[in-house]
């Protein structure tokens, strides 16, 4: 019961964090609030629109109030130790150490039919073999919960210029003298910094249960990474295809993904589906608990 008092208490913590994140990172038009890069002579390089770049910028931007939202909730946090490791953020209650959650942080586009897949972390070693600590920050089984902290934003105008150099008179001193060129660039003079037009607007913030959000997909290619549903209301509301069956068929489902088989219309086949899995295991009762659009 202890347990559970701490993974409700910080889900709720981490929902309304994720509520008022939308004022930090954008303008009072929607705009996100970083232009650009700036050096010492007080140029502004525009932010190219890469999905990568775009990703890493905005992580930099937020982790001061990742920072403190910890402090607020009484918990300390460990990095990833490396790239590939999981999670991006390990929360660990400062009283007590055994209290650990798993954050990950999680950004993507709209499109024009939802938004731009992303993944909830691998299916592979770590994730079967709970107890063991391979490429991951301590062993599965030693996280309270695991959650995944989202942003979801919209591309600017494909005509916002990813290479443009901007000199904002708001920043400048008189003496300093106007450059018009930096190699063979041109240097554009604007009064405001707001003027300058962001390559990415209008955020949507989300927090929620892995497991809640996962489908029964493969999230990209031929990795072992746990594919999600691609609806911002279904990720807000944590009603993926597992939500209604619970973590357990979740955690089965995907231990198995693609190794365990079946026979189905006289063929052997393997279990990519959370349908043909439940059929599998003996229990087409529990056909109707998937969730109906799926």
């Amino acid at each position: 019961m202890k347990i559970e008092h701490y993974k409700l208490d910080f889900k709720k913590a981490l929902v309304a964090f994720a509520e008022r994140l939308r004022k930090y990172v954008a303008t009072e038009t929607g705009e996100w609030s970083v232009k650009g890069f700036i050096d010492v002579y007080k140029n502004i390089y525009t932010i190219s629109s890469d999905t990568k770049i775009v990703s890493k910028i905005l992580e930099i931007h937020i982790f001061p109030q990742i920072i403190q939202f910890a402090e607020e909730i009484g918990y300390n946090i460990i990095l990833a130790e490396q790239q590939n490791y999981y999670p991006d953020l390990t929360f660990v209650n400062k009283k007590d150490d055994s209290i650990k959650f798993a954050v990950d942080l999680k950004t993507t586009y709209r499109k024009k039919s939802g938004i731009s897949s992303f993944t909830l972390g691998s299916h592979g070693a770590y994730f079967k073999e709970r107890d063991k600590q391979k490429n991951i920050q301590f062993p599965y089984n030693q996280y309270l919960g695991h959650f995944c902290l989202g942003i979801i934003y919209t591309r600017a105008d494909d005509d916002v210029s990813e290479t443009e150099i901007y000199r904002v008179e708001e920043l400048q001193e008189e003496y300093e003298t106007k450059i018009k060129k930096i190699g063979e660039r041109e240097v554009t003079t604007i009064k405001h910094l707001k003027s300058i037009t962001s390559v990415i607007k209008d955020f949507d913030f989300f927090a929620a249960e892995k497991w809640k959000i996962a489908s029964d997909k493969q999230g990209s290619g031929n990795t072992a990474n746990i594919g999600c549903t691609l609806n911002f209301e279904d990720l807000k509301n944590e009603n993926g295809i597992f939500s209604q069956l619970g973590e357990e068929w979740f955690d089965e489902y995907w231990m198995n993904f693609g190794s365990a088989t079946m026979l189905k219309n006289g063929k052997t086949i393997k279990i990519t589906s959370l349908r043909d899995f439940l059929e599998f295991k003996g229990r087409t009762d529990l056909l109707d608990k998937i969730t109906k659009k799926y």
